[in-house]
This record gives structure tokens, C-alpha cells and sequence, in this order.
């Protein structure tokens, strides 16, 4: 007799057939997206556009008020942003772990939604830690070529584009902290040195 395949066992096959032929599409589409990364990536080496927006609390924040003094992380979100509704509590950690009225960075996150309520309420509910502008028309949007959100920007304290991004990231984290110069691995206090007595 013949070895014959059950009717599972088929359908098991086709499954992982169908299965590995998804991953490699998928694989290969990725692998184009980064390739071909995008406008906010085209931006680096270049000054940043300055902007003057609302915030949330009231205040008018401009990207002068930092040129000189610190860094700025300037993250563009909606509130209806699947990816941006990801990437902002990692956000929200990172600045909680890392910011004091001492560092020479500002994370903000720009808000285009068309509705400051829908901003609002997804920030106090996120409780984002860093200030929140909102661009309802756009127009820092458009000074910085997004077309797509999550967009990530980071902008040394002379006002250049370092590094510039579209999508989540899931290691943002450690590229902020070394865009940052923030030391992830701080030694602790008293710990001896691994060349100390070599």
C-alpha cells in the first residue's frame, strides 16, 4: 500500500505552504520599507523648521525656545493612530526613566488631529509626561514632510535634523538613548570599576 496523506495532513501542508509564503512577502516588504525608508529620513543634515504651536496647558512652545539650550525629540501623532497609540507610552516611559529638569533633551509630540478634544483625552488618559501641541492645519506636518504617523524626529541643540523616522520603532528606545547621549547602563554609585586594581 501506498503512503497516502490523510485529508489534515494535506491541509496541514497547504496551511504552511500558504503560511511561508505570507512571511516571505511580508519579509520582503518590510525589508523594501527600510530600504527605502522615507521624507522624514530625507531631512537629516538639514536645519529643522521652526514652529510656534499651542499646547494643551495653554502655552505657545516654539522650537527656538530650545535651539541652543537642548535636544528636541519632536514626535507627530493622532489620537485615532493605531501605531502612535503604541508608540507613545514607550515615549512616555523612556521621558519618565530619563528626563529631569536638568537634561538636555525635550521630547514633544505634535498632535494633528483635527479635534483638540480627541488630542486631549488621549493624553490625559496616556497621562503623556512631555508637553503636547496640537497643529490641527498641519503645517509643522507639512514644514516636515510627514505622510505618515508615527514620525519621529530628533534635532540636535544647533537646530539640525540628526535622525529622522516613520513608523514604530520597537528599539526606540535605546537609538533615543544614544541620539541622546544617555547612558542606559549607568554605573551605580561605589561599584568598583572592572579595571580597578589591573
Amino acid at each position: 500500500m501506498g503512503n497516502k496523506l490523510s485529508p489534515p495532513q494535506v491541509l496541514g501542508i497547504a496551511a504552511l505552504a500558504i503560511f511561508t509564503l505570507f512571511i516571505t512577502w511580508r519579509a520582503k516588504s518590510l525589508e523594501k520599507r527600510l530600504h527605502e525608508r522615507n521624507e522624514a529620513s530625507a531631512l537629516v543634515g538639514k536645519k529643522a523648521a521652526d514652529f510656534s504651536l499651542s499646547a494643551l496647558d495653554g502655552r505657545v512652545v516654539t522650537l527656538a525656545d530650545f535651539r541652543n539650550k537642548k535636544k528636541v525629540v519632536v514626535s507627530f501623532w493622532a489620537s485615532w493612530c493605531g501605531p502612535c497609540r503604541l508608540e507613545l507610552p514607550v515615549l512616555a516611559d523612556f521621558y519618565k526613566k530619563h528626563h529631569k529638569d536638568s537634561s538636555d533633551f525635550e521630547i514633544l509630540a505634535i498632535s494633528i488631529d483635527d479635534d483638540r478634544a480627541a488630542a486631549e483625552a488621549y493624553a490625559t488618559n496616556a497621562k503623556l509626561p512631555f508637553p503636547v501641541l496640537l497643529d490641527p492645519d498641519s503645517k509643522a506636518a507639512g514644514a516636515y514632510s510627514v505622510e505618515a504617523i508615527p514620525s519621529m524626529f530628533v534635532i540636535d541643540s544647533n537646530g539640525t535634523v540628526v535622525e529622522g523616522d516613520t513608523g514604530m520603532d520597537m528599539a526606540m528606545d535605546v537609538r533615543l538613548a544614544m541620539r541622546l547621549g544617555i547612558d542606559l547602563n549607568p554605573k551605580k554609585p561605589g561599584a568598583a570599576d572592572d579595571d580597578a586594581g589591573h
